[in-house]
This record gives structure tokens, sequence and C-alpha cells, in this order.
């Protein structure tokens, strides 16, 4: 028994040895390891509370030279907030003030008062153009001249002879045609509409014809030599740099130029009969009683303060903007898309209708022939005649100059001809003198009036000597007229989207300057009679061999004709037929 105690005992050591060798350790109880696991944490923590310390040490210090500049910007940030928000306090305020003696109410037109972010826009474009001056409505004694550009016409300019001037009341008053020369655009419109006020008698054809006593004035503001008239001159210098400057920069520069021409919201509205306000001298001395028909905005608001009731404005255009349109006076527009538009920004449909496009007498009534003429011309395999003018604010100088190298292997050949109309800007005068030098092409000089028109009578039947022709002027009239003489013997009118857009020839439509006119051409390119905008010189040339070995040419006459049946052309005489009709009628 003791032995085989002995021997159990034994093989249990024995078997207790082979465990001890051949098992894995026991596992360390977890509740011995708890306290080195939290001492490790609590020294891990005060490491890291300790790098901080020293990182916000670091930074602090890194940071000491920015502190004054970064409070300096957040102080002004605030101030500029709380400076921000007393102005909005204030601006209804202003606003009312500064429209307190206004004849009429633009607020009323546009539907309703503006916001008090748009009364502060408002009253400091205000600012900006008049300063703190009171607006004047004591008229300036006017007198007029025979035009000696345009027969029968009547020019008035301002009376400083002390003699009997323009009468304020009479029993037949004339028509007047009123604009501001402002870049050509206004200037043409204006020249036609006086075109169908003025028969063989100074009477318009189909009111009276020859009968007709009526008399036409062309009354432009800036004839009137005034304070008022420096404003303008004024404004129109910053607008004419502006569109040059995008014309010859493009990109940025042309991308917000053209957000600015298409943005006419309803504070641009307030903000130009405000000024206009500030122009009711210059009309306030013509009978109240006479037709004003305006080919600017400014001139329809001005005749509309001093009081006349039978004012016509011709929208500019095919874009719908505030301000384009007037106030208490018939809007007339050249087209369905700018009426439907106008409707629906709120224009009241008794003073917004359809009219037509602007266009001169002579180029109406000479569509059939002009038409007839293009058609024979390209089937008998003649040089495409095209025109190239200048805008009045004398930009596409870098466009224009690129075209004409592009087109001289054409123009060398005999199968182009240019008639290129500087205007009377001499820089563009230069920059065409330059091109032409430099590409190697002979050229024929026109520099007045008398010589346009020989030049026109002999297009009628010739071919000109050189293939190009350089018309450049120093008077303004001329400049504007060439176009118009020209076109029903040229081909094509090459020109930027801009009024002549709307011209009765087949146009070939360049680079615009500003966005709004980008609607023009499309309105030309729905009609038929012009291409949509082309805005690279490779693309125009195109269209130029297009013209040459296609129909084209043909095509866009044969819509000419098909629109001019049907009155698309007959703008100003609509507007001048719409102004004497109220005149009977006393409206």
């Amino acid at each position: 028994m003791t032995i085989w105690l002995m021997s159990l005992s034994t093989h249990q050591e024995t078997q207790n040895e082979k465990i001890s060798v051949q098992a894995p350790p026991p596992r360390p109880r977890r509740a011995c390891q708890a306290p080195r696991l939290i001492a490790f944490i609590i020294f891990s923590l005060s490491k890291l509370r300790h790098r901080d310390e020293e990182y916000r040490i670091t930074a602090m210090i890194d940071l000491q030279p920015w502190a004054p500049a970064l409070t300096i910007i957040a102080s002004i940030i605030t101030a500029v907030y709380v400076s921000w928000r007393f102005v909005l306090l204030l601006a209804p305020g202003l606003y009312r003030g500064m429209i307190k003696n206004n004849a009429i109410s633009v607020d009323d037109f546009v539907g309703g008062p503006p916001s008090p972010t748009s009364a502060f826009k408002s009253w400091f474009l205000n600012r900006l153009n008049v300063g703190s001056r009171v607006a004047k409505k004591e008229a300036y004694p006017l007198k007029t001249d025979d035009s000696d550009k345009v027969p029968g016409l009547k020019v008035t300019s301002r009376n400083e002879t002390g003699k009997e001037g323009v009468p304020t009341k009479s029993d037949n008053p004339p028509v007047v045609v009123g604009t501001i020369r402002m870049g050509f655009g206004h200037h043409r419109i204006a020249y036609a509409a006086t075109s169908w006020g003025l028969g063989k008698k100074g009477g318009f054809l189909g009111l009276g014809g020859d009968d007709n006593d009526r008399e036409t004035f062309f009354h432009d503001f800036l004839n009137i030599e005034s304070e008022e008239a420096q404003l303008i001159k004024d404004m129109d210098k910053m607008y004419s740099k502006g569109s040059r400057l995008a014309s010859e920069f493009g990109g940025t520069v042309e991308k917000f130029w053209g957000s600015l021409t298409k943005s006419g919201d309803e504070d641009s509205l307030r903000a130009t009969y405000q000024f206009s306000e500030h122009m009711v001298p210059l009309i306030n001395g013509l009978d109240k009683n006479s037709p004003i028909i305006a080919s600017h905005s400014m001139v329809a608001c001005a005749a509309v303060a001093a009081g006349f009731k039978n004012v016509i404005n011709l929208v500019i255009d095919n874009h719908a903007q505030w301000f384009v349109v007037v106030p208490g006076c018939l809007n007339l527009v050249q087209g369905p898309s700018n009426y439907h538009s106008l409707l629906k920004m709120g224009v009241p449909e008794d003073q917004v209708q359809i009219a037509g496009h602007w266009i001169p007498r002579d180029l109406v009534e000479g569509i059939p022939d002009a038409s007839a003429r293009r058609t024979a011309r390209r089937k008998a395999g003649k040089p495409l005649r095209i025109i190239i003018p200048v805008g009045g604010a004398g930009a596409q100088r870098k466009f224009i100059v690129h075209l004409v190298g592009a087109l001289s292997g054409l123009v060398k050949e005999g199968k182009v001809q240019l008639f290129l109309n500087a205007g009377d800007h001499e820089h563009m005068k230069e920059a065409f003198v330059g091109a032409l030098e430099s590409n190697g092409m002979d050229y024929d000089k026109v520099v007045d009036m008398k010589g346009v028109q020989s030049f026109r009578e002999k297009m009628l039947t010739e071919e000109p000597k050189k293939n190009v022709t350089l018309f450049t002027y120093d008077d303004y009239f001329t400049a504007v007229a060439t176009t118009d003489i020209l076109c029903n013997v040229a081909d094509v009118l090459c020109c930027k989207p801009s009024e002549l857009a709307f011209y009765p020839i087949p146009k070939l439509m360049i680079r615009r300057v500003g966005d709004h006119e980008a609607y023009s051409a499309m309105r030309a390119s729905e009609l038929g009679d012009g291409t949509l905008e082309v805005r690279e010189v490779p693309e125009a040339v195109r269209y130029v061999e297009l013209f040459l070995t296609t129909k084209l040419i043909e095509t866009m006459n044969n819509s000419i004709e098909a629109n001019n049946k049907i009155g698309i052309y007959d703008g100003c005489k609509n507007a001048m037929r719409i102004a004497l009709d109220r005149a009977k009628k006393k409206v």
C-alpha cells in the first residue's frame, strides 16, 4: 500500500513535470495588469499635454507678428458690415429725397418701390452721374437752321443771338426727332426717322404728301452748348472707352463689359430717368404740342419729364432691358421677341408696340433694285463688294484690321472689293492704312460728302478703279451717312450686330461689342438677311468664300424682298405715321 502510494506520488510528480514542460505559460491575470495600463495612459496624456503646451507656446510665438494684422482685418470686416447695414437703413430716405420732385414715377412703371439695396444703388449711380447738382427746368432758347446735309430738314441749336427763335406755341407745331450723338447708332436711327418726315416740300408722303406743311426738326441734345450737354459728353467718353477696351483686350475684360451691357434692370431705368430730369432744359424750349420721336431713351425721358404728351421712344437693339424703355410714352420695338419680353417684364401693354426696323427711306424704297443688282452681279461672277464700317465708339480695331489682312489674297485676285468706312476716327484711319500698306493693297480715298455721293452713283453702273476704297472724314454726319449711302451699291455689309444688324442688305455679323448685341445677330439670322455672330477671323473669311461660291447672297436677297413685302423694314415709316396720327387726335 505504501509502495503503491509512493509509486502513485512519483507518477503524479512525473506527470506534473511533463505538464509543466509541455503546457504554455499561464495567461497573466487582467486584474494584475490594470495598474500598469492606467499608469501608461496617465503617462501618455501627460506627455501629450506637455507637447500641446509646447506647440501652443510655439504657435503663439509664430503668430505674434500676424496678430495685429488679423485683429485689424476682423475689425475692418465688422466695421464694413455695420456701416453697410447702417447705409441700408438710410437708403430709402436718400432715394425718396432724390425722386421727390420727379415729374413721373418710375417705381409705378416697374412694379413697385426699390429694395433698400436698389434704393442705394440708384442713389449712388445718380451721385456718380451728376454729383449734388440740382436739376433745372428753365429752357434754353432755341433756333433752327436749314441742314446743309439733308434738304428740307431743320436743325436746332441754342439761340444766343437774342433774336426770335423757335416759338414755344404754334398752330401747326413741327415733328421733332430727338437724339443724342453718342456713338453712330442713335444718330443713324434719328436721320432714318427724319427721312420719312420729309417729302419734296417737307411733308410726309402718305399723310398729306406735298401739301403737308408740317416741318421736321432734328434735335440733338449735344447741339445745345450747355452744362447739361457736357454731362452727356462726359458719360459718352466713359462708354466709348469701355467699348474700345473690351474690343482690344477681349477675354475677361470683354466678358465683364458684356455683362454690364446686358444687365439693364429696374435700377438702370431709375438712374437713366433721374439723369434725364437734368436734361429737361435741353427740350423745354420746344412747343409742348410737338410730336417727339426719340432715338435715345434719355431724350424720351426728358420729354416726358418736361410735360410733352405725344412722345414716341424708338427702342434700340433686340434685347429687352428696363433702361431702353420709358414710362409715360409709347415705346416702339423692332421685332416680336423684344415685344414679348417687355410685356413679360411688366411694361404696360398700352405703352409698347411693334413697328418694324429703323431704316431710312431711300434704303427701303431701293430694296427691289438693290436686290436685283446683287443677284445679277453674283451670276455674272463680278467681285464681291463688302462694306466694312466702324462704329461711333471706334471699337473693333483689332478684329477688323486682322480681317482686312486675311482678305488681302481675295482682294488682289480681284474677287473681293472692300469699302472701308473709318468714319471720323483718326486711329481707325491709321489702322486701315497700316493694314493695307503692310499687305500690299493699293487703295483710293474718299474724304467728303460730295465724294461719297459721286462714288455711289458710279457704282450703280461701273466698277471702282481700285479694289479697296477708304472713306475717312473730319465731320460726324458724313461718317454716319456713308454706310447708309453705300448699302444699296454693296453686296454685303460686314459689321458688328448693332443698329446695322436690322438693315435690308445681306450681312456678315462680326464680333460684338457688348453682349446685348448678340440678340440682334439672332434676329438677322432668323429673318434670313444675315449670318449669326462670327467671333473669329477665319470663320468670317469662310463666310466670304461661301458668298463667292454658293447662292447664299441670292438666298439672303430673297429673304430681304419677302421681309419688305410684309413691312419688316417699315419701322421709321410707322413711327412717323403714328406720331402724326396722335398729333391729329391731340394725344
